[in-house]
Order: C-alpha cells, then sequence, then structure tokens
C-alpha cells in the first residue's frame, strides 16, 4: 500500500482461487462411496522392503484408493469435481485498509483457507507492505520530509507549499524576523498520520534546505547594499604578528576531485605491510 493509501483508507479488492467443497455432491465426492478395505479408510498403508540382512518397513499412500481412504465406482463419481470432493473457487475479497495502518499490520479473512473433507479451513493473512514515498518519511505516527526555500524567505520571511498525502496543500508561513538557517528543524503539529483507529493525527517535522542565488548573480551595487543590512563580518582569526599569503578560491574540477579520493583511498588500502607490498633483499 501506498502511504497515501495508508493515510486516507482504501478499499482494496484481490482475487483469491482457492479449494471448496464440491455442492453438487456435498465433499462426498460420488453417490455411493465405500471405505477402501486395504487402508481401512486412512489413505496409508505400510510397505516392507527386504534389503539384504535388513527389513526396511515405510509408510506409504494407499495405491488402491490414492491415498484418499475412501473408493468411488466409476459410475457414480461426481462429474462437477470427477470424485475429489472439491473443486477450485475464484472469489473476490474486499479488503479494507483503514487509516493510520502501519507496516507489516495483518488483515485476516476468518475460514477463507482451502477447504476439504473433514478439513477445518484457516485464515487468509494479508500483509500490510508500506512503499516508499518520495517526499514523506514516516516514522509512527509522524511525518518527516524536507524543504527547500530561497535565501530571500529565509531571511526575511514569505511562504511555501506542501502538497499532502490527501493531495490537499498546505500553505506555510514563515514569520518576517523567524530567520530559518540550513539544516534547522520546525514542526506543523497535527499534520502527521492518522493514528490507527482513534484518528489522532500526529507531526508534521520540516528540516529545511537553503537554496543559495547563483554565482554572480548579484550586481556590485546590490552586494554593497547587503553591507549595510546584514551583521557585520566577524574578525579574522589571525595573530597580528603571523606570516600569511592571500589565496583566491576557483571552481574544483568534479572528475579530478574524484580521482584524487580515490587515489588517497588506494593508497591507505596498500599502506603497510599489507597485500602488494613485497621486500627485497639481497
Amino acid at each position: 500500500a501506498t502511504l497515501s493509501d495508508l493515510y486516507k483508507g482504501k478499499v482494496a479488492k484481490l482475487a483469491l482461487t482457492r479449494t471448496v467443497l464440491c455442492k453438487k455432491c456435498d465433499g462426498k465426492g460420488g453417490k455411493s462411496v465405500k471405505t477402501c478395505t486395504t487402508c481401512h479408510g486412512s489413505g496409508t498403508r505400510f510397505v516392507t522392503r527386504q534389503m539384504g540382512p535388513m527389513v526396511q518397513r515405510f509408510q506409504t499412500a494407499c495405491t488402491d484408493c490414492k491415498g484418499q481412504g475412501k473408493i468411488i465406482e466409476p459410475s457414480d463419481r461426481c462429474t462437477t469435481c470427477s470424485g475429489k470432493g472439491t473443486v477450485d473457487e475464484r472469489e473476490v475479497l474486499e479488503v479494507h485498509i483503514d487509516k493510520g495502518m502501519t507496516h507489516g499490520q495483518r488483515i485476516t479473512f476468518g475460514g477463507k483457507g482451502d477447504e476439504g473433507p473433514d478439513i477445518i479451513p484457516g485464515d487468509v493473512v494479508f500483509i500490510v507492505d508500506q512503499q516508499p514515498h518520495e517526499q514523506f518519511e514516516r516514522k509512527g505516527d509522524d511525518l518527516y520530509m524536507t524543504a527547500k526555500i530561497d535565501l530571500l524567505t529565509a531571511l526575511a520571511g514569505g511562504s511555501f507549499t506542501i502538497k499532502h498525502l490527501d493531495n490537499d496543500y498546505l500553505k506555510v508561513l514563515i514569520i518576517p524576523g523567524e530567520i530559518i538557517t540550513p539544516g534547522s528543524v520546525k514542526v506543523i503539529e497535527g499534520k502527521g498520520m492518522p493514528s490507527y483507529r482513534h484518528h489522532n493525527f500526529g507531526n508534521l517535522y520540516i528540516t529545511f534546505e537553503i537554496e543559495f542565488p547563483a554565482a554572480n548573480s548579484i550586481d556590485q551595487e546590490t552586494l554593497a547594499k547587503l553591507e549595510t543590512i546584514l551583521p557585520p563580518r566577524p574578525p579574522l582569526d589571525l595573530p597580528a604578528n603571523a606570516n600569511f599569503e592571500e589565496a583566491v578560491l576557483s571552481d574544483a574540477d568534479p572528475a579530478k576531485v574524484g580521482s584524487s579520493r580515490a587515489h588517497d583511498e588506494d593508497e591507505m588500502e596498500t599502506d603497510g605491510d599489507g597485500p602488494g607490498v613485497q621486500c627485497a633483499s639481497q
């Protein structure tokens, strides 16, 4: 079931093929049914086999009644079940997935197992398999998600939307002055999953990612205005008499960064006296 199904509830129709008693002969297999005289109705018999000096005795299906324990003359056999007493029947079950059901929870249909002569039918059990969701992660009755907002909204407030599991939207307000920092977690109470049967709602926890402007997208005039608006830069952690050299950052080549990491890992694996190190003496 999808997380949306477990949030809203759903009725699923599932086809089931099971063995049931033949209604035409009431599971007897025919008109005139006689108990097998060879196995006395047990369907099995013991066979003794001589193996050199040893004697082996084992149980096997009765060949006269083919393990049925009864014998029906061909003319008396039920034409519907061919004397077996059972037929295969296809049935459609309505599986009610209630709101708030959890992964691994069982839905049981009593007495819907296979039927047979002198057999009490068992139950059919469906197990809820919760599928992963692309946006929400479920923990108990709470939901967790990550939201990405722009830098202006994070600093000056604004709003963003969330499409919930019932396809309705939440318009989430960020109050001006409530600065959202990268990795901060906020909660919207009562917007998680419904609890099973009671339908009390858990909470929705949101972890924020901040989308910064693209490189070189802010002109010098705007940068100068930011100098007067934003808090001042912290002082440099540099001793007064320290020798230093100015360095300029540039964009790194991702291919070279990956190659460098792989090279470092190879050096770590071959370091020391492990495999790949050979010593030669003269």
